[in-house]
């Protein structure tokens, strides 16, 4: 199970226009202000679904949530606003991720490099580049991880691999800035990126790569039925044979994030916040949750 899965929010700041106007605010009772409303899943980075309770998963800018399989509404898991950029699955309940702290977390580091969560999303712990990485793109399969991100130090992009899990790493030459990268289920080793110039594929684990004639760049999963491209307008396309491509449905948007759910499903995520899926490879999408 993995997953990547790539957010920010817009505070909007009340002006004193009291004061511009020559009048004295009104006294109130701060005891008796509501607590500020929770922001919701803004800006969607992630979508997975966990093997533990099929429950949809959505890695946002303002926190992790999940979508129950009987209900269609997002729900915050813990109090926790991390901004989750990278996020994968591992296994029941079982979470890789990578972005910045909740801004109420001062003793942590801007970038939290990979942190890893075995509680289904409520406590996340550092595993490896604490306060070094920020990881954007993030996918696994087993012990073996790919990461593309930038660097604390440079701000430089960094692409790195993993085969033990996230304890080590060793440098990758990324083809271009990516915006997906995908796996194929039967060898880790077999590779389709995204950047913003087109498709690349790789046959050695990212060590070299060679350009993909395809309808354009965007999202990408890799099921067992192949390789599904949705594209920056949100049209879906399936690879028929290698570089050759057949289009499917359209989600009626531009995509924030796509991946594999369950067994025969797909995800996509609009720049909203709802969350649409669909069971017959991309053809039709309903709604599966809304913020």
């Amino acid at each position: 199970m993995r997953r990547r899965v790539i957010t920010w929010l817009g505070a909007l700041a009340v002006s004193a226009c009291i004061a511009a106007c020559g009048e004295e605010p009104a006294p109130t009772d701060s005891s008796a202000q509501a607590p500020p409303a929770d922001a919701g899943p803004v800006h969607i980075h992630g979508l997975g679904v966990n093997p533990a309770d099929g429950s949809t998963l959505i890695a946002t800018h303002t926190g992790l949530f999940s979508v129950a399989p009987d209900a269609d509404r997002a729900q915050r898991i813990g109090d926790s606003s991390q901004d989750t950029m990278g996020f994968a699955i591992v296994g029941p309940d079982h979470f890789l991720g990578s972005g910045h702290p909740d801004p109420s977390d001062t003793d942590l580091p801007p970038y939290l490099g990979l942190i890893e969560s075995k509680d289904a999303g409520r406590s996340w712990q550092p595993v490896s580049l604490h306060g070094e990485v920020d990881f954007h793109v993030l996918e696994s399969a087993g012990e073996r991880i790919y990461g593309f991100g930038s660097d604390f130090a440079t701000r430089e992009p960094r692409f790195l691999t993993s085969a033990d899990g996230g304890r080590s790493w060793d440098p990758l030459t990324a083809p271009e800035p990516l915006i997906s990268l995908a796996l194929a289920p039967d060898d880790p080793q077999r590779l389709i990126a995204s950047g913003e110039r087109g498709l690349h594929r790789s046959g050695d684990g990212g060590r070299t790569w060679e350009p993909v004639e395809a309808p354009g760049p965007g999202h990408l999963a890799w099921t067992e039925d192949g390789v599904t491209l949705l594209d920056l307008e949100g049209q879906v396309h399936h690879e028929r044979t290698e570089n050759r491509w057949r289009p499917a449905g359209n989600i009626g948007g531009q995509p924030a994030a796509f991946d594999q759910g369950a067994p025969g499903e797909l995800l996509a995520a609009l720049h909203d916040g709802v969350v649409m899926h669909s069971r017959d490879r991309g053809q039709t999408w309903v709604v599966r949750s809304r913020p």
